[in-house]
This record gives C-alpha cells, structure tokens and sequence, in this order.
C-alpha cells in the first residue's frame, strides 16, 4: 500500500507519524548550519512548503521537554531521512537546543485589536508550550510573575511588545544553551494591515516584538523567518545588520522550497503517474526560484491525489482557491492602456520586461504600475525567465507561469470586463441595432472592445457570449442563442413580444484578418438567407426581419445589416 499524501498539514511530526508521503527537504538543515546565517530571512510564495520547512526545522533541533519533565528522543523523526547522512557535525545537534516557533498567519482581521489578539494569543500559546520554566528556581520571583501573566493573557500591552527577548532569557537559563527563532509568514499581519487600514500601528508591534528578539538577544542562537515578501523599509528590520535575505532571485536554498524535477519525477513514478507528466508540466511547472526550477507543490500534490484516489482526470486551479487573489483585483482595475496592453501580453504566453524592486512595502503598492508587477512577481502570480543588470539595476523577464496562474489571470478579467457590461448604458446601441444603422453599432462595440482587457485569444465564443450578453438586456425582446431556425442555427435570435417590432437574427464570424472582415460580413448574410433562418419567423407572423453579418477581428467589429420585409 502507498503512503498518503498530506494536503494542507504543516506539522513535521504529524506528517512523520502518521506516515504520509514526505519529500525529502532536511538537507535544508545542512544547509542553514553550513551557511552560519544568524537571522535569516526566506521570501517565498504562499503554498510552497514554508511552515512545513520551519516545523521540520523545529522538530530537528528542539530539545522538547514532555509533560513529565522528560527529553523527548527526536531520532525517530528522522530515521532514514537524507540529514541523518550529512555527518557527526550535524547530527550531533539534534534535540539540542530550546526553539520558539510562532506563525503569524492568522492575524487577518478586520481591525488592529483583533488582529493583535491572535497574534497575543500565538505568543501566549508558546508561553505555554515552555511553561515547564516554572518548575525551576532558575527564574526570579520578578520573572516568574512576568512569565506567569503573559501566560495568562494580561492586558498590558507592553508584555507582549518584546516577549519574544524574554522567553529565549527564560529558556537560557533553563537549557543553558541558546535558543531557536522561527517566525512563520511575518508579512501577513502587515499585508491584512494594509488591506484593512491600521497598516501604522501593526507596523510598529511587529517592529517592537522583532527587534527586541532578533537585533538586541544575546540569547540567540540563530533565527529563521518567512514570509511572501521582502520588508525593510517599513523599518520592521531597521538596523539589524545580521539579516541575510534569501528571495526569489537567490541561488541558495533554491530547491528547498517547491519541487525540483527530479522529485516530481519520483512522485509520479511512486504513484505510477508516469502518464502525467505532461500535464503536471503545463499546469503546475514554470516557477523559477534562483537558477532553480520547481513546480508548485500544492497544487501537484492535489492533483496527484484527485485522480489516484478520487478518479479525477482534469487539472484544476488548487493554488487559486488558497487565497482572494486580490493582487490581481487591484492590478486589473487599476490598469491604464499600457497595463492592459502588457497583460494581454502576458494572457497570450508573451513575456514583459520590468525592473525588480526586493524591498517594496505595502505602502508602496499604488505608486506605480511598476510595484504591481513586482508584487505579482514576488507572490507567485509571475515569474522569471532571464534576468538582465542595468544602471545598478536588475531586470527580469516576466512570464505567467503555467495555465493554473493563466486561469487567474482571465478568470479576474473576465469578472471585471463582464462587470464593465453590466454597468454600461446601452440605450445608444439598442436604439442603433433596431433602427439598422450598422455604423453606430460597429463604433459602439469597437469602442468597449478597446478599453477591455484580452483574454479571449480571440476566439468567436467568447465574441457571442459578449454579444448575447449584452443583448439580453433588451427591453421586450426574448433572446435566443443557437436555437434551431430553417436550415440551421443562427447565432443570436431576438424575438419582440409584440409582433410589429423588428425580429433580429444575428451571425457571427471572427477572423486574424482585418482585410477579411468585411467579405466575412457578407457571408454571415449570405448564410442568414441561404439557411433560411428568417422562414419559421415568417411562419409566426412576424413582418419586420433585420439580419446582421457581425465580424470581430481582435479588437475590432464590423457590421453589415440586411433588411427583409416580406
């Protein structure tokens, strides 16, 4: 029997325990204790194995106490596992020292207070996880009342301001060793801030419990943190001149977030899903973190088990329903023509080419066209294919990076172009198709065309379904769309409900050709009569026909109508 896949836990331990399929990523270990960084700062995008690395982390080093007072033996966990190869040097630390883990990626609420009091409550629950510290007389009666009301919660904020400095002094003097920082998702009390509007007030808490524990503790031993994004200049590590940043664009640590080719290939053959390949590739591949490139883990290990266990044979968009996806939102209604132009670029597989800025803030978002492309770029929703210097700046070829972020891309254009219908006035264009004057209706539909966003690659059924939808708002008209009519089906049907107005039978054609547009007109006609589409509207009784020969070339439309009254 194969092991289980884990969706969605983060928790080393459990994945171990419980026996679920794990990719190997404990040379990470090796590799922060080879590179001797003291706080180290890991930028990566949602969803690709950040808390789980920080929980392996956790499990490797921690010299965890029981309920009892006993060391728990951590040899387990790591049996057979790539670290346990790596030599005596690093070996010989696991379980050695006192760790602090705390995520923050439950500080989305809608204002400071609440926000502030998940995260107060993260603190409080590592108060507790360590609250074996009270059993001892290594803490002065001054430190045992101050431990003693963080764990219970008091309300004075400056407990809380730099709790994290106090508990590594309290574990230092219970272990006698320096103590472990992990600091999961950081950015996202701040992103949700900034949404939100207390963006200055989280700003200086996070700046407060990180300072005091990261830049003035003599009691660490080294740190790690994660996060989405790169944040300096909001000062949150002002100062602190032993960070040593590890972003998208570094080679180090590339392959321990995501996964490599070669682990994917082991999943697939494991799974026997060797067949899938090329899907998983066009789907789920694309990201590339340094010179390294890697799938997405989340949404491969999804898919691997949607059509091994659940008999699924499709992709799907996992990554998209992670999140609101609203990066993308702010870009797309905020987009001027040259924004629109590069996202229909980018939609068609094309790439732009734009300057990287690693230490934007949130502040800076609405700046410039120019911080949304790095936003997209450091959150996922791009990625790199070559990176170019110039003028002491970088640059980056940015490319969409497989067709589930292409999915997001067109699923929030699509929602926001057929927002722009909605809430357009049509009484100009109703009038113009039931007086036959083809010339308004052509400039009108051109027009909305123009300032719309590609994402159709220009196929006619999206053309008709713009078109039915905007026709449906006809006032006294029932619409029909590829129903049977004489000798075929017209594209569009619009029947009054009083007989003495105009019956209208629309045909659509598309074309790459705008020399073609108009003879593609003239066969739309040319069909509406030779099909006889008009002949079961006569047998109703309705007089008045107007027929329409419609020809979309991109962003263009061309209309030809022909009258028949008989």
């Amino acid at each position: 029997m194969k092991q289980a896949l884990a969706i969605g836990i983060e928790n080393y331990k459990e994945m171990i325990d419980k026996d679920y399929c794990y990719v190997d990523k404990t040379l990470f270990i090796k590799e922060l204790l080879r590179q001797k960084g003291k706080v180290n700062l890991f930028t990566r995008p949602r969803r690709f194995g950040k808390t789980l690395a920080l929980s392996m982390i956790k499990t490797f080093f921690e010299k965890e106490i029981d309920k009892n007072g006993e060391s728990v033996d951590k040899t387990p966990y790591f049996t057979g596992k790539n670290i346990m190869n790596a030599g005596n040097e690093y070996t010989q630390l696991l379980g050695r020292y006192p760790v602090i883990f705390l995520t923050l990626k439950s500080a989305k609420q809608p204002d400071f207070y609440l926000a502030y009091e998940m995260i107060k409550r993260q603190i409080m629950r590592e108060y507790d996880r360590h609250s074996y510290v009270l059993s001892c007389n290594f803490l002065n009666p001054e430190q045992r009342n101050r431990f003693e009301q963080i764990l219970n919660g008091e309300p004075d904020p400056s407990l809380y301001m730099d709790s994290l400095l106090f508990l590594s002094e309290c574990l230092k003097k219970y272990h006698h060793e320096n103590v472990i920082i992990l600091l999961d998702e950081y950015d996202v009390p701040l992103e949700n801030a900034y949404f939100e509007g207390f963006y200055e007030k989280m700003s200086g808490f996070i700046r407060s419990l990180f300072e005091s524990a990261l830049k003035t503790n003599d009691n660490l031993e080294f740190a790690v943190i994660t996060g989405c994004l790169r944040i300096s200049k909001e000062s949150i590590f002002t100062g602190l001149n032993n960070l040593e940043i590890n972003s998208l664009l570094s080679n180090d640590y590339a392959e321990y977030f995501g996964f490599t080719y070669e682990e994917v290939n082991q999943l697939l053959n494991y799974y026997e899903l060797e067949q899938e390949t090329d899907t998983i590739k066009q789907w789920y591949d694309g990201y590339r973190f340094g010179n390294t490139k890697v799938y997405n883990p989340w949404s491969l290990l999804n898919y691997i088990k949607a059509i091994s266990i659940k008999g699924e044979t499709y992709p799907k968009p996992y990554w998209s329903n992670t999140s609101s996806n609203s990066i993308i939102h702010e870009l797309v209604d905020q987009a001027d023509n040259t924004v629109k132009q590069e996202l229909e670029i980018l939609i068609a597989g094309g790439s732009i080419k734009k300057p990287v800025h690693e230490d934007i803030t949130y502040e800076d978002i609405h700046q410039s066209s120019e911080n949304l492309w790095n936003f997209l770029f450091f959150t996922g929703y791009l990625t790199m294919t070559e990176v170019h210097f110039f003028d002491d700046s970088i640059y980056l070829n940015l490319v969409i990076p497989n067709a589930e972020i292409r999915y997001i891309y067109r699923h929030t254009v699509r929602e926001w172009f057929e927002s722009c219908v909605r809430h357009t006035d049509y009484d100009n264009f109703y009038h113009a198709l039931l007086s036959e004057n083809a010339e308004e209706m052509e400039d009108f539909i051109s027009n909305q065309l123009i300032k719309s966003i590609s994402y159709y690659d220009n196929k006619e059924s999206f053309y008709h379904g713009y078109l039915a939808g905007i026709l449906g708002g006809l006032s006294g008209y029932q619409l029909d769309s590829n129903q049977e009519s004489g000798q075929g089906r017209p594209d569009i049907l619009l029947l009054p409900f009083q007989p003495k107005k105009p019956a209208i039978l629309i045909e659509i054609k598309q074309t790459g050709n705008y020399t073609k547009m108009e003879q593609l007109c003239q066969n739309a006609l040319k069909q509406i009569k030779e099909k006889q589409y008009a002949a079961p509207l006569l047998a109703k009784g309705y007089q008045h026909i107007i027929s329409y020969g419609i020809c979309f070339c991109q962003k263009a439309a061309m209309v030809k109508c022909a009258i028949r009254n008989e």
